[in-house]
């Protein structure tokens, strides 16, 4: 039976009306998918009316099942086919009448497979395993529920890397987090903007993906800033419960932010997004660096309420999340990132601000939020001995899973973020990014990474102006 034909059915013809063959159809329906019927989507009908409905039923299905077997007992000649054939058979029969449900076994539950294409031997640990892959126009992609997804979950995130620059400590770390998934990860300090590990340069620096919820930070801070909100008072929301600031953000409620949105108006929400990164590099001469796309129009699918709780049609980088999350750790102050090409440079970097944001008074009001998400909400995988503030983004757009997670620690003489962006299928969700920035924090915490002050820079150096142009 199509979904669609199953998705409301209402006992509403008369037992006369109902032949063998319905009641059989709707006993099947409602023994097959028992969550309907738990989750009030299949309404159903109380008191004697059920009850002159259910006994005629049950009888006619009884009276089906019986005679039909009868007939089949007296016409069918015996079955003399192999136990393979038969089951062949059987599942050909099955495909035939549910397509929708012939597909492969999840990629979640499956052991990792690494495409050869996408996949070389791991810089770390052991090594992994390639298969070819033939690719042409007969050979059809497996459909795999809830895809087809279009990127790997697995694969090695480091092939490709030029790490001559970087702080080769975080990125042990990192690498060692990030393990055998897709993704990307980017450590930034957020008191200078220099880039100390980029693991997956393809990713950090491509066209951006939708942000998925990562993006109500953003809108958080613009609504503080048009004091369009009180974060302590208890918002009700439409058909939903009151709920403040705090625990949207550490809980990712949707239609809070939905709400924030359409408040603001679309104008208002893009002028924010633009001053806090959207839209343009986040890197000071960053090879291969892209500004990602803020819509310049209200989006057609949800309108601005999807714009503020799901970024439809933004592309963020990993780049323009952590420029954002280094100016909400520092109190302000909007950093180009800057990447070294080697150690030299890195000792000698300068600062360059991009500008200052006038968020002071919002953050105090926006942390409890991050810092809840870790300790109660949606990015509790995260959860250290250090203080955490983060925000997850779980989400699909075109055939890929999202799985964000953008933060900064609290604790120690040495701040540092953390964004970690997943790829691929169902795995790649924002509470397991958020476990794996946690695991960075925790194994640089090991080393005492946090325990030592970064090394100090002269204010004289650092421009206070915009420096420069991309």
């Amino acid at each position: 039976m199509p979904q669609a034909d199953c998705a409301k059915l209402e006992y509403s013809a008369a037992p006369a009306e109902m032949d063998s063959a319905l009641a059989r159809n709707v006993l099947r329906f409602a023994v097959r998918h028992p969550r309907i019927l738990n989750m009030n989507r299949l309404p159903l009908v109380s008191g004697s009316r059920f009850s002159r409905i259910t006994v005629p039923v049950l009888f006619l299905s009884l009276f089906g099942f019986s005679a039909a077997f009868s007939v089949a007992q007296t016409t069918t000649t015996p079955n003399t086919a192999s136990p393979a054939a038969k089951k062949k058979k059987h599942l050909a029969a099955r495909t035939a009448a549910h397509p929708a449900v012939a597909h492969v076994v999840p990629v979640v539950y499956r052991k990792p497979v690494l495409a050869a294409a996408a996949v070389g031997t791991a810089s770390v640990g052991s090594p992994k395993p390639t298969i070819a892959v033939t690719t042409g126009a007969a050979t059809a992609a497996p459909i795999i529920r809830g895809g087809p997804w279009t990127e790997p979950t697995y694969a090695d995130s480091t092939q490709g890397d030029n790490i001559d620059g970087e702080d080769l400590e975080v990125r042990k770390a990192a690498v060692e987090a990030l393990g055998d998934y897709n993704g990307s990860v980017v450590a930034v300090d957020p008191n200078t903007g220099r880039v100390l590990t980029m693991v997956n340069q393809k990713v950090a620096l491509s066209t951006g993906f939708q942000p998925c919820s990562t993006v109500k930070v953003s809108v958080a801070l613009a609504a503080l800033s048009e004091k369009a909100v009180d974060p302590t008072a208890k918002i009700k929301l439409p058909g939903g419960p009151k709920m403040d600031m705090t625990y949207a953000l550490a809980h990712s409620i949707n239609l809070y932010f939905a709400t924030l949105g359409e408040k603001m108006g679309f104008e208002k929400v893009a002028y924010y997004a633009h001053l806090f990164g959207y839209g343009e590099k986040a890197g000071l001469n960053i090879s291969g660096e892209q500004p990602g796309h803020y819509p310049s129009a209200i989006p057609q699918n949800g309108g601005v309420g999807m714009l503020t709780s799901f970024g439809e049609e933004i592309q963020q980088t990993p780049l323009q999340l952590a420029a954002l999350m280094s100016a909400i750790a520092n109190g302000g102050t909007l950093y180009y990132l800057q990447y070294p090409h080697s150690q030299a440079e890195g000792d000698d970097l300068v600062p360059r601000i991009k500008r200052r944001l006038d968020i002071a008074k919002a953050i105090p009001l926006v942390e409890p939020g991050m810092r809840g998400a870790v300790e109660f909400g949606t990015a509790h995988r995260a959860r250290d001995d250090g203080a955490i503030a983060g925000k997850t983004g779980t989400c699909s757009n075109e055939h890929t899973h999202l799985g964000w997670f953008g933060s900064f620690n609290e604790v120690g003489k040495r701040k540092l973020v953390v964004v970690v962006l997943l790829t691929g299928g169902r795995p790649a969700i924002g509470p397991l990014a958020a476990g794996i920035a946690g695991e960075v924090y925790r194994k640089l915490g090991e080393k005492n990474y946090f325990a030592s002050s970064a090394p100090m820079i002269p204010a004289s150096l650092i421009a206070s102006q915009i420096c420069c142009s991309q």
